[in-house]
């Protein structure tokens, strides 16, 4: 009998690269999506017979925040966080066989801007404003279960950088045409991790039956905004990229039905909690996943 996996929210830039590594170690993958072809979120009996005899649950599942933060779209992105956890917690409650581990996505994003010091789980300070309290909401709907037979994870996930999809293609735009110099003051903080250590980290965790809790899921050497952007030229061969200052980020941002806040918060966060695990990171540093991601 294979052994089952369920992705939740499962068809994003993440979702897709999970699927096919747990299908290259023949897992039975089973999606909860909107999608018509996946199991329904309307589906109370479909998620619980998913999450039955299930080694695994993992929840992607939210809206993304690359949107103008209307009235509208502010309660998409909390309801379809809280809902969804909501949901699996429950399926997961009602069955006979639940899955041992849970792991649940949460956000970098959680922590203060910082340009002062690392945040880590023990001492970062959790910061104010919309994102924010999303995060926390995430993550209180979900350690609000109190399950007996699931260990329960939820990961601070940094932004994910990976060769088909995600933030890089954008990044990858503004280099090509000139535009990949700093953005803003450039000194704001970019943490980030590569999307094979998300799965990689997914599986220590799995076989490390003692860990549960909070997890900060960042690479160990985050690096400036403008270290950045001077990587990825390096990489992509480009001499010069025009900088664009806050007030012209701004003006893009409603151009493109985005926020600023995505390019301009600095998060500096450190996993300090897999590091004292002994996690060994594959990518480390920001020059050999560029230079994986980019070959």
């Amino acid at each position: 009998m294979k052994k089952k996996v369920v992705l939740a929210g499962g068809t994003g830039f993440i979702g897709k690269y999970l699927e096919k590594q747990f299908i290259q170690q023949n897992y039975e993958v089973i999606i909860i999506s909107r999608q018509p072809q996946h199991v329904a979120w309307t589906d109370t009996k479909g998620i619980a017979t998913a999450v039955d005899n299930a080694e695994l649950v993992i929840n992607l599942a939210g809206k993304s925040v690359d949107c103008r933060y209307n009235e509208k779209n502010k309660q998409q992105i909390f309801d379809s966080r809280t809902e969804t956890t909501r949901i699996l917690g429950e399926a997961i409650e009602s069955v006979s066989n639940p899955p041992e581990l849970w792991i649940n996505s949460s956000t970098a994003t959680i922590y203060r801007h910082a340009e002062d010091r690392p945040m880590t789980e023990a001492t970062g300070e959790i910061g104010e404003g919309f994102s924010v309290e999303v995060a926390k909401a995430w993550e209180k709907s979900f350690f609000d279960f109190n399950l007996l037979h699931t260990r329960q994870v939820a990961l601070r996930i940094a932004i994910v950088l990976g060769k088909d999809g995600g933030v890089m293609n954008p990044f990858k735009n503004l280099v090509t045409f000139g535009l990949g110099g700093v953005q803003g003051p450039g000194t704001q903080m970019f943490s980030w991790v590569h999307i094979e250590d998300v799965y990689r980290i997914m599986l220590f965790i799995r076989e490390r039956k003692d860990l549960q809790g909070v997890f900060n899921c960042s690479a160990p050497n985050p690096i400036s905004n403008k270290h950045f952007m001077a990587e990825m030229r390096e990489k992509m061969n480009r001499n010069m990229g025009l900088s664009s200052p806050r007030w012209m980020l701004e003006i893009g941002a409603v151009v493109i039905r985005t926020e600023t806040e995505l390019i301009l918060k600095s998060r500096w966060v450190i996993p300090e909690r897999l590091e004292k695990e002994d996690y060994q990171f594959k990518y480390p540093k920001i020059d050999e996943a560029l230079a994986e991601i980019l070959s």
